[in-house]
């Protein structure tokens, strides 16, 4: 048994929450955890009024470091339905979730994604980048893996779960067609993206934008003082007026990034905060998938000189 699996089972004897055998099944919805605001909102959607969905990484939480606490075992223990993205967003969950896998369903939603639309890790050899939620088009296919095993666990639910999924597929439809507009405005020059991190790569291929991230695919990774000096130079060499934080991510490497080229008379703006690994506030339109892609694109096509609409797709941005 792995140091993790014992940590697993020594800490839901301590704290003996766990239901009894047969109760979360008796129960009138299917218990669910996702590990992301992202996963939790597409499992909210399909699974309609047969789950309860919890999610463990709230606003402004990044999951590249996150680490499970008690209550997260307890909750993961409990539920009818685990689901993740995998390819190692998660890292620091990563051997607790294999191990989890084993007792209950627990499923990495973005693994089945062929591997021809993926992009390869520049932080670890053999991974793929994980962020494919910056894509709609392919973060529906994601859409069909949580159905998949909604219907997988109940079968009973299946026709709800499919009509339902249909409808939240449409809407993302709807999202990619209105990203693909606004981005398209942006002047080609201007379609340079330098972010905290590297989360937007799926975007770029997706809208034909140069991304750059002072950070790796990982926020584990540092920027030293020679990455800054050399995006430094890259602004000043090609003019970039504008750069971008996340809300999941300090800001402090991109504010020494607009330090630094002030200092040698380079203008540049923070062009306004996206919503990389994290949505946002519950309870608000950013805090759903649709409304923080909507944010990200309405905000990155306005910084960068191209036409969007202030309140978005739907006229609901903040």
């Amino acid at each position: 048994m792995s140091v993790t699996k014992r940590f697993f089972v020594a800490a839901i004897a301590v704290i003996g929450l766990i239901l009894p055998a047969g109760l979360a099944a008796a129960q009138e919805r299917l218990d669910l955890v996702a590990t992301t605001g992202m996963i939790a909102d597409a499992a909210r959607n399909v699974g309609g009024d047969l789950v309860e969905v919890r999610a463990l990484m709230g606003p402004g939480v990044d999951p590249h470091a996150y680490r499970q606490t008690r209550s997260d075992i307890v909750a993961m223990a409990n539920a009818d339905l685990v689901l993740w993205n995998g390819l190692y967003l998660e890292a620091q969950l990563e051997e607790f979730l294999l191990d989890l896998g084993q007792d209950k369903p627990v499923v990495a939603v973005a693994e089945d994604v062929p591997e021809n639309l993926l992009i390869g890790s520049e932080d670890y050899e053999g991974r793929y980048d994980p962020h494919l939620w910056m894509n709609p088009n392919l973060w529906a296919r994601v859409v069909v893996n949580v159905r998949d095993s909604l219907i997988e666990v109940h079968p009973e639910g299946e026709e709800s779960f499919t009509a339902n999924a249909e409808a939240y597929l449409e809407t993302l439809r709807e999202l990619a067609r209105y990203t693909t507009d606004v981005l398209s405005s942006v002047p080609a020059e201007s379609r340079i993206l330098l972010t905290s991190h590297d989360a937007f790569n799926y975007f770029g291929n997706a809208y034909g934008f140069e991304v750059v991230g002072i950070q790796g695919i990982s926020t584990e990774s540092e920027a030293g003082l020679k990455r800054i000096r050399e995006l430094v130079d890259m602004l000043i060499a090609r003019d970039i007026r504008a750069v971008f934080v996340e809300t999941s991510v300090s800001d402090r490497n991109i504010r020494a990034l607009v330090e630094g080229a002030q200092a040698r008379g380079h203008e540049v703006v923070i062009g306004g905060e996206l919503y990389s690994d994290a949505m946002g506030e519950s309870g608000t339109y950013e805090g759903t998938y649709v409304g923080m892609i909507d944010s990200n694109a309405t905000t990155i096509a306005r910084a960068l000189g191209g036409e969007a609409p202030a309140a978005g797709m739907q006229g609901l941005l903040n």
